[in-house]
């Protein structure tokens, strides 16, 4: 099974760099392959400066070892060898139009002290997280993630959107950080689900990225935008950070099981701004997200209340 996902990641990273390269136009991807003291490594890839993408990583990790005591409290488990390997990437863009994306895909073992298995499973997800809401972006992102889930089981997207709305929610600003998407942890096999059905589940969550986030990109990259989009891009952009660096479960991972931490702070955007008490105007474009970020239907059409 991990040598499956293994090859899947590459493929999949591969795909994407070459689809954002093509729509940035500029810049391509630098690669930086790096080992883990403790054990294996990764492939680090990024953007910067392009016309379209102001900074981004896809990253890929395949990671082994033991793990500390602290993450195997955590992670509530008894054994601590453990193998994990996944793709992680995020993309901030130069147009406040166009929004930021997350997405990660993961695998993970725990073996005994022969290294037999003892425990498996995947987690991951996507979300969006815009600067300014177009309604019909929002259901076109999670329509595409809908009807992966849906090849699986029609229970998937509304577990899982409900868990990312749940998870990437900043709890110390009583705000959600995007629009969301789906997400999932702990996929372990059962008498339902064997290996193989999560392996193919995460897969084709994986293939849905591209077509949920590119054409977004297309519709919005042209956009005319001034010093007051790019302000406000800054402000939402501190809460990306404020949420990675205190609630992420990768970010805490990789910080805890000695990872590379050029490749693990490769999510925060190039520029943020941290201002005391701002609020936007009343019923201006910039308040009609904060109003967005409250709705949970994505896939409806609906109305935002108020504007």
């Amino acid at each position: 099974m991990k040598e499956r996902f293994e090859s899947y990641i590459h493929e999949l990273q591969d795909r994407i760099c070459k689809s954002l390269e093509e729509v940035d136009g500029k810049e391509h991807f630098t690669e930086d392959r790096w080992e883990r003291p403790g054990g294996g490594g990764g492939i680090t890839r990024i953007i910067q400066g392009g016309k379209v993408f102001e900074k981004g990583g896809v990253n890929t990790s395949v990671v082994h070892g033991v793990l500390p005591e602290v993450m195997m409290q955590r992670l509530g488990v008894q054994h601590n060898r453990f193998f994990a390997c996944g793709i992680s990437l995020v993309i901030h863009p130069v147009n406040p139009f166009v929004p930021t994306v997350h997405a990660n895909y993961r695998y993970f073992e725990l073996y005994d002290e022969e290294w037999a298995v003892v425990d498996s499973w995947f987690g991951g997800g996507a979300d969006l997280t815009p600067y300014y809401i177009f309604e019909e972006d929002g259901r076109h992102f999670h329509t595409v993630l809908k009807e992966a889930c849906e090849k699986h089981s029609p229970e998937y997207y509304p577990r899982f959107k409900a868990e990312c709305d749940r998870y990437f929610y900043i709890d110390h600003r009583k705000e959600n950080r995007g629009i969301g998407g789906i997400f999932f942890d702990y996929l372990r096999p059962n008498d339902i689900q064997t290996a193989e059905h999560w392996l193919s589940f995460v897969m084709d969550a994986g293939d849905a990225f591209l077509p949920a986030y590119v054409p977004i990109v297309e519709r919005r990259k042209e956009l005319p935008y001034g010093e007051r989009h790019l302000h406000w891009q800054g402000i939402r952009r501190g809460r990306y950070v404020e949420f990675n660096l205190v609630y992420d479960r990768g970010t805490l991972f990789g910080l805890k099981t000695d990872g590379r931490i050029e490749s693990i702070l490769m999510s925060l955007p190039a520029t943020a701004r941290w201002e005391y008490n701002f609020k936007p105007e009343p019923g201006s474009e910039e308040a009609k997200l904060l109003k967005a970020l409250e709705h949970r239907d994505w896939v409806n059409t609906f109305t935002i209340e108020g504007y």
